[in-house]
């Protein structure tokens, strides 16, 4: 094959799905010049499984990437038919923003952006091989025997590495909905010394709308008092599009179990790992037998297609089961299927190869970002794309990394859990990951994040200026809360809400404290009345938690102790005495960078902890 020169740039991105975007533009937006390698220019944003953005702990990671600067929550307004705050009955960590997105104008929208990104060159093309000198990475070559020189390169090829799709008896070596997949770089991977492994996925029959009954169904509205994605935005749209609920039954039960036979998940067509938390129905069948009915949801795909999401029936059965089966359920009885359901299985690597960085540890300059490293979602593909293209970014501008704390952000948990702990199954993040939960709630990632974001270059000016003018309403509105209300007024309130009279001067935070709404002070008292509401509901939770998030507060000072007590690069675990073998096996091959990380990593527990330390300070 002929090879010529593409040219010279600072990197390359293989990928150009959600972890690839936020990588692109985290290098391009902060002044290095950047490749996105796409197999395909219509797959640019492409949601090949559920066109929505956020969900439980899914939203905390939209809000951070928003913060710092990156791309997804601009662009989950932009193109929003619905959106909720789930678990909104509960306490304020666990709410999470939810948006139904139209999927065509998702990519139209992303792909836009990018086009119109400085420094940004976009190819469609397949890579084949990354060129190294043994120590760090110097290049890409495509299949057509192009070469882009480069000092690094974010890998972020989704699901397309080898992939195949399953249906029933069919097998294709394609990528997700027909796109053609990626045959060359596996092999590659594994050449630089990469542990590759295979894991599953799979997606729902999308439905021809105008087929269901929807009269059979209950109807499921959007939400007009909650805050959009990216703090940017002020507002959500005015007009959303419904989305609705049906259930299986014992008719679409009894057609899978009768048929496990021609199920690849149970006939042993399938034998890679699937995601545990999203998984087909045939699965959940089998698992919950005692259950009489599983929950869906129908959900639009966009609004100039009639095509309906039918959310919790992923399967890979034969076609003319699965029309049988989604038959079954209340509301399809005539359904018509558009796109049929099909798993899909595609190579990815360990991540315990990764730096927290999450640059590879045995060559330079290579980053990973995405379903790549094993995560099952966009969100979790773009908070790890961001990461990995700030970070290049800064070494390539010899600036220091940028490694988020689990006390700081989602985006640190799930980073940190991928490179200390690994994943034997498709990572998806949830709320109870996050150990410090009540401290990185939704309402305040820019409070947390923001700083540095700007300091690292990639949020913006006006998104900083937008920050601080919030930071300051909210310090002043806290100022006001803590300061003392009208006594008459106050007293006629908490009387009200069913309290005993007051005794003596309360603050507005003291009423807050009591359970009386901040909406109910602010209507009845007449306060704050210019104040915007997400500054209020932000200032409310402070108050409200106060004597949690104190309490967390100490627990995150405790594991900061920890997290400073660096553990030296070159460190020998085989040599040290006293350490058991399963961890001196483990510490050797992550390399964590500090006691914090090390009492983390399965296989070591606290007493190998304290070995560590009493190592440490002996060498001191």
């Amino acid at each position: 094959m002929t090879t010529f020169s593409e040219g010279q740039y600072d990197a390359v991105i293989v990928g150009a799905g959600h972890a690839g975007i936020e990588a692109a533009l985290a290098l391009a937006r902060t002044g290095l010049s950047a490749v996105m390698l796409t197999l395909n220019l219509d797959a640019i944003g492409f949601m090949p499984c559920n066109p929505s953005i956020g969900g439980t702990a899914k939203g905390h990671l939209v809000r951070e990437i928003d913060a710092l600067g990156g791309e997804m929550g601009v662009n989950a307004d932009k193109t929003t038919l619905q959106i909720r705050m789930l678990n909104a009955g509960k306490g304020a960590a666990v709410q999470s923003l939810r948006a139904q997105t139209d999927k065509n104008a998702y990519h139209t929208q992303m792909k836009r952006t990018l086009e119109h990104t400085q420094n940004l060159r976009i190819v469609q093309g397949e890579a084949a091989e990354i060129l190294t000198d043994g120590k760090r990475c110097t290049g890409v070559v495509t299949t057509y025997g192009g070469i882009f020189y480069c000092r690094a390169v974010i890998l972020a090829t989704g699901v397309y590495l080898n992939s195949e799709t399953i249906t029933g008896e069919s097998v294709q070596k394609i990528g997700p909905n027909g796109f053609a997949n990626a045959t060359r770089l596996t092999q590659n991977l594994i050449d630089l010394g990469f542990s590759v492994r295979r894991f599953k996925t799979g997606t729902p029959a999308r439905l021809d709308g105008r087929t269901v009954d929807y009269s059979r169904l209950s109807v499921q509205e959007g939400e007009q008092n909650v805050t959009p994605f990216s703090f940017l935005n002020d507002r959500v749209p005015t007009e959303q599009t419904p989305c609705y609920l049906t259930y299986t039954n014992a008719n679409t039960h009894k057609i899978i179990l009768n048929n496990l036979d021609r199920a690849p998940l149970y006939n042993g067509a399938i034998s890679s790992t699937g995601p545990r938390y999203c998984p087909s129905i045939e699965t959940k069948v089998v698992r919950f037998r005692d259950k009489e009915r599983h929950q869906l949801f129908l959900e639009p795909e966009g609004a100039d297609t009639t095509e309906v999401y039918v959310q919790g029936l992923s399967t890979s059965l034969p076609h003319d089961l699965q029309k049988q089966m989604y038959r079954s359920v209340e509301g399809l009885e005539h359904c018509e299927i558009v796109r049929y359901a099909y798993a899909i299985e595609y190579d990815c690597i360990d991540t315990l190869d990764l730096l927290p960085t999450l640059e590879y540890k045995k060559i330079e300059g290579i980053y990973a970002a995405g379903q790549i490293n094993g995560t099952s979602g966009y969100e979790e593909a773009a908070a790890q794309g961001l990461m990995a293209g700030l970070n290049a970014s800064l070494k390539l501008r010899d600036l220091p990394p940028l490694v988020l704390r689990r006390d700081q952000a989602y985006i640190g948990v799930l980073i940190d859990d991928l490179v200390t702990k690994g994943t034997d199954e498709p990572y998806r993040m949830m709320t109870s990951r996050a150990e410090f939960r009540l401290s990185l709630r939704q309402d305040n990632a820019d409070f947390r994040l923001t700083q540095i974001g700007y300091d690292c270059g990639l949020a913006t000016k006006e998104r900083y200026e937008k920050f601080l003018t919030r930071k300051q309403n909210r310090e002043e509105t806290l100022a006001f809360l803590a300061g003392r209300a009208e006594q008459k007024a106050a007293d006629a309130l908490v009387q009200e809400y069913g309290y005993p009279p007051l005794t003596g001067g309360v603050s507005y935070a003291d009423l807050l404290r009591r359970g009386i709404p901040l909406t109910a002070l602010r209507e009845k008292l007449g306060i704050l009345t210019d104040t915007p509401t997400d500054v209020l509901d932000s200032a409310e939770t402070e108050i409200r938690y106060a004597g949690y998030l104190k309490s967390n507060e100490e627990q995150i000072a405790k594991a900061r102790k920890m997290e400073e007590k660096a553990l030296p690069p070159e460190l020998d675990y085989l040599k040290i005495e006293g350490l058991r073998l399963e961890a001196r096996e483990k510490l050797q091959k992550i390399r964590p960078l500090n006691l914090g990380q090390a009492e983390r990593i399965s296989g070591v527990n606290p007493a190998d902890v304290a070995v560590l330390m009493v190592y440490l300070s002996l060498k001191k």
